[in-house]
């Protein structure tokens, strides 16, 4: 199904869940699917993208990581599909902005208080999908005039037309340094500091932030908020984080910086 969701093709997602259902010794959809968020925590952890609708699940056992890791590196159309997903061009053309944009922060997914052990990130299998596409500076930028445009909506609506003509596209026009990429404003007129993240997959894919971006969010709480675009190639949709980054999300540190020592 992913390789499938990867291209844009379409598919029954029940159909196959039926099926499964029958080669399975006549399981529950309930237990079926349940498996299919184990498969996403599995695959989130070896930063793949997942299946639209399968709220990662983290207790999974080993033996469903060992048979993944074997599928994933067997299948060359799948990883195929997977890095075309993640380094393919956008535009804010694609998106269809209308009143139904904004949705409800999700629910977590009730992560582990600590990060899992290190043993699944040294697979073969692991990749870095989820940091290509956050790199994706077409899709960062489409994002970027996606919200720009839902702020100019926002403010339009509430009849401040001076405030929407003042929203900057900061990253842009003074650098990635802020912290921030775009400066809109409330209906009061303070400022409204704005880092946008945006996935072509969906709301619960994990996002990658600079210690620039939590410092920003930290110094600035109650002017800053972060905006999670997802499922932009599809049908793009956002919701917003005010306030501290750590609040809202847990972190897990993955790259770091290494200087000479002694």
């Amino acid at each position: 199904m992913l390789e499938l969701e990867l291209n844009g093709q379409q598919f029954n997602k029940s159909a196959r869940i039926r099926a499964l259902m029958q080669l399975l010794d006549g399981r529950s959809k309930a237990s079926v699917e349940y498996k299919f968020r184990n498969i996403s925590a599995v695959m989130q952890a070896l930063q793949w993208p997942t299946v639209g609708g399968y709220k990662a699940l983290e207790n999974y056992q080993l033996l469903l990581l060992e048979v993944l890791e074997t599928q994933l590196r067997n299948r060359p159309a799948l990883q195929a599909a997977a890095e075309h997903a993640v380094t393919r061009p956008a535009a804010v053309a694609e998106a269809v902005i209308d009143a139904q944009a904004w949705v409800p922060k999700p629910k977590p997914q009730g992560l582990r208080e600590a990060p899992p052990q290190y043993a699944s990130r040294f697979s073969p299998a692991r990749r870095d999908y989820l940091a290509r596409e956050s790199h994706n500076r077409s899709l960062g930028k489409a994002g970027e005039l996606f919200v720009m445009e839902l702020e100019a909506q926002r403010l339009h609506a509430a009849g401040r037309k001076a405030l929407a003509d003042r929203i900057e596209q900061v990253s842009e026009t003074q650098g990635d340094g802020l912290g921030f990429d775009v400066l809109s404003f409330e209906t009061s007129g303070r400022e409204r500091l704005i880092e946008v993240k945006t996935t072509a997959f969906g709301e619960l894919t994990p996002f990658f932030v600079s210690r620039n971006e939590l410092a920003r969010s930290n110094a600035d709480a109650e002017r800053y908020q972060l905006y999670r675009v997802f499922d932009f190639r599809k049908r793009p949709r956002v919701f917003n984080l005010p306030g501290a980054i750590e609040a809202h999300c847990q972190l897990d540190a993955t790259t770091f910086l290494a200087q000479l020592a002694g």
